[in-house]
């Protein structure tokens, strides 16, 4: 099936729910069984079986096979937020004296994660180049144990070109760890370029509503004991309410980001054409460094991009911030609804320099009409050069 039909499809089964279209909530935490033979014989790596409430729930695995099954993946387990998604990933394959690739556009948490815990346990964490490629084999030490990969950076939207990464990688027998919130499992197919382990923030576009926490995790078939014995023994889970919630927003998730990307698409040429404007950080723009990856790999691109400004003072980028009326200033991302923040990249960097010296501004693009958007940033470019 086509994957706009699998979105409607995927992860419920009337006949089997006494003929309801969508998978009920089942709230548990205690499970109780016939006898005590078959309490006592329950697989301990069957993940997919009434067990205990932590391990999940048939409002759980619905959302965990779809999602699985819509990306390619063997099999998913979703959790409490995306950052425990990555932590719970990580500590998969992570131990004390290996050596961590991470790359150095990743998502600020990911970055502190490893250097405040990780390295705390004894684990060498190295930072790349995102745009190394295949000349990664370089850097892989005899004793690494996984390369993370965020494909693009959630800030400067580097372009990485994954293929390249995971042929070195497999070739030594090391998994791909890759944080593809941005891509979505609609929009890219991360087994079918070299992802081993793919994790999604579904707090974003998979439940695309801005009321639900949650991360998944989507492994191969080779790495799903590690990852989900990691989940397991880290205590994390979600619950049956938010499952439903975002089983409820992954059958719309097709519609919400073509719709989405097209007004990305619309507002970024037209920030591109301003002269207060130094460059767009969007690979679905043809001037964007990243493109021929983007249009390699990708099926489309998440409404999240970035801006560099010309070099204006601090006070102007809060006047043109404040001054927004249709973007609401807030850290997440992959709503309805269209938001803004101004990131400092630079002293996130330490394998490679930040080469800008303008102000960045991230924007994310929702559901609004483009025309709408565009007015209101006009304003706010207004608003900014008469605060100088």
């Amino acid at each position: 099936m086509k994957k706009d039909t699998q979105l409607g499809h995927l992860g419920r089964n009337p006949l089997q729910t006494h003929g309801t279209v969508n998978m009920p909530v089942y709230r548990a935490s205690t499970i109780v069984f016939p006898d005590l033979e078959t309490y006592g014989s329950r697989p301990a790596d069957d993940y997919k079986i009434p067990r205990y409430g932590i391990h999940g729930t048939p409002s759980n695995w619905a959302l965990e096979e779809a999602v699985a099954k819509l990306e390619g993946g063997y099999n998913a387990v979703s959790v409490c937020s995306g950052l425990a998604a990555i932590n719970a990933a990580l500590c998969a394959f992570a131990k004390s004296g290996s050596h961590v690739l991470v790359a150095d556009s990743v998502y600020g948490p990911t970055r502190s994660f490893c250097n405040r815990r990780l390295a705390a346990f004894g684990v060498d964490i190295e930072y790349y180049d995102p745009l190394i490629g295949s000349k990664i084999k370089n850097i892989i030490k005899s004793n690494t144990c996984l390369i993370f990969c965020e494909a693009p950076g959630s800030l400067s939207f580097d372009m990485q070109d994954i293929p390249a990464i995971a042929q070195e990688a497999h070739a030594r027998d090391i998994p791909v760890l890759a944080d593809t919130t941005w891509g979505t499992p609609y929009f890219f197919k991360s087994f079918e370029h070299g992802v081993d382990v793919s994790i999604h923030a579904a707090t974003k576009y998979i439940v695309g509503h801005s009321d639900v926490m949650m991360g998944i995790i989507v492994t191969n078939e080779k790495y799903w004991l590690p990852v989900r014995r990691a989940v397991a023994d880290y205590g994390y889970c979600s619950s049956a309410d938010d499952c439903y919630l975002a089983l409820r927003g992954l059958r719309t998730i097709g519609v919400r980001m073509k719709q989405q990307m097209s007004n990305a698409i619309q507002v970024a040429r037209w920030l591109a054409a301003r002269a207060e404007v130094k460059r767009v950080l969007y690979p679905a723009l043809e001037s964007d460094p990243g493109y021929a990856l983007w249009k390699r790999d990708f099926e489309g691109a998440a409404s999240l991009f970035s801006l560099v400004l010309n070099p204006v003072s601090k006070k102007q980028v809060a006047t043109f911030v404040d001054a927004l009326k249709l973007f609401g200033i807030g850290s997440s991302w992959g709503g309805y609804e269209s938001l803004v923040t101004a990131p400092n990249i630079a002293h996130l960097r330490t394998a490679t320099r930040w080469p800008d010296d303008g102000p960045v501004i991230r924007l994310h693009i929702g559901l609004e009409d483009p025309q709408d958007l565009t007015a209101d940033l006009a304003q706010a470019l207004a608003a900014m050069a008469a605060a100088a």
